[in-house]
């Protein structure tokens, strides 16, 4: 077979290689990235005092409210109604 050929190919089967081990990289990143964030939400869950129910009906009032009308409007927005 053709030199050219060989180290083409062997550099394809590198460059294969190292694309691999850089997709499984990010998928351990970004697995990292939302372990992180569900502990930073519970964290604000849980400063809330709320009980699991509570939270949840929360969570789906928020969900049908307009935007601006939840009780998550500041204080200031709600003077100047």
């Amino acid at each position: 077979m053709n030199p050219k050929i060989e180290r083409l190919e062997k550099e394809i089967d590198k460059t294969k290689n190292k694309i691999a081990e850089m997709q499984a990289r990010l998928r351990d990143l970004e697995k990292q990235k939302t372990e992180l964030e569900n502990t930073d939400y519970v964290a604000i869950a849980r400063s809330f005092h709320l009980t699991p129910q509570q939270l949840a009906e929360f969570l789906k009032s928020q969900q049908t409210a307009p935007s601006g009308d939840g009780p998550l409007k500041k204080q200031e927005d709600r003077n100047e109604d």
